[in-house]
């Protein structure tokens, strides 16, 4: 890390919205309100399809994967509701490393998780006959481990590169949390190589899942326009539609935050943005898998009184 990282020793001070505590009131309101939908909606989710033998297909493993990844960006949510209830605006260095690399790696690997149930929903409209062949429990347990692994190691290059920037004694972050923009733009040396790296593996992990899941539904448009039934086509379009809405709001928020000139947002529309795509998007994920799927609605329905007998 070097001498010149005081930081190291003391921690980060994390300024959160500081000069502004009605605004941090009003937030800490809402992040609590959508971090308990989290929490109940993906656990219900999980225990559901688990329970329920008719969701125990491949499209309900990958959904099962997501509410679990969910809940696993949940765990950083309370950090930032001490910070904006402004019971503690510092972290250690220790602290900091665990939070940066751990969102890095959970962050990494909904985009490509996203890509993988595209690729099992492309699979199911277009290629319906051959769909449990293809998407075998094998393969869909060869995919996740995959896109975990991938992303832990995206994770570690990114935040090593970050974290040895020579912070030269500096450590306060305006942020209520260890971001990466945040952290970078504390260091005291010229970063375009780190913002380039950056950059380049956002295009890699962003971009590029993004590009196949925009072929994935470029050939489903296609297969549906030439169902003959309309019933069909109504399955096919609920089947997908949860899934690009979902894709629609974490990648519209993701490449907003990271895949643009470091100087082109201002300092608090980062954090709002963060807040968004950490604490509210995974609560819209339980809703919007769960609205318009029958076969969901009815898991719930059978857990919910499986819970009421047992009481």
């Amino acid at each position: 890390m070097g001498q010149n990282n005081d930081s190291s020793l003391h921690g980060f001070i994390l300024l959160g919205f500081s000069d502004n505590p009605k605004l941090e009131m009003i937030l800490s309101g809402v992040v609590t309100i959508f971090y308990l939908i989290t929490l109940v909606g993906n656990t219900a989710i999980i225990l559901a399809s688990l329970l329920d033998s008719r969701l125990h297909t491949p499209k309900y493993f990958f959904l099962r994967n997501l509410s679990f990844l969910d809940l696993c960006f949940t765990t950083i949510v309370p950090q930032f509701l001490v910070n904006l209830w402004g019971l503690n605006k510092t972290i250690t260095f220790v602290g900091c490393v665990i939070q940066l690399y751990v969102y890095m790696w959970l962050g990494s690997t909904e985009c490509l998780l996203l890509a993988v149930m595209s690729y099992d929903r492309f699979t199911a409209v277009c290629k319906p006959l051959h769909y449990l062949v293809i998407m075998n429990p094998h393969l869909c347990l060869k995919m996740i481990i995959m896109v975990w692994s991938i992303s832990l190691a995206c994770s570690l290059v990114l935040c090593t590169l970050t974290m040895n920037l020579p912070r030269c004694g500096n450590n306060i972050l305006n942020h209520f949390a260890c971001e990466m923009p945040a952290m970078i733009k504390i260091a005291c040396v010229d970063t375009k190589a780190v913002e380039m790296s950056v950059f380049a593996l956002g295009i890699v992990f962003v971009l590029t899942p993004l590009f196949l899941i925009l072929i994935s539904y470029g050939y489903i448009a296609r297969a549906v326009v030439r169902m003959k039934s309309k019933a069909g086509q109504r399955k096919a379009i609920n089947t997908c539609g949860s899934h690009l809405t979902v894709v629609s709001i974490f990648y519209g928020t993701l490449i907003y935050s990271y895949l643009q000139p470091g100087n082109s947002t201002s300092k608090d529309q980062g954090k709002f943005l963060t807040l968004f795509y950490t604490a509210i998007t995974p609560s819209l994920n339980p809703l919007i898998y769960t609205l318009r799927n029958k076969d969901m609605k009815d898991a719930l329905k059978k857990l919910i009184r499986v819970a009421y007998e047992s009481t």
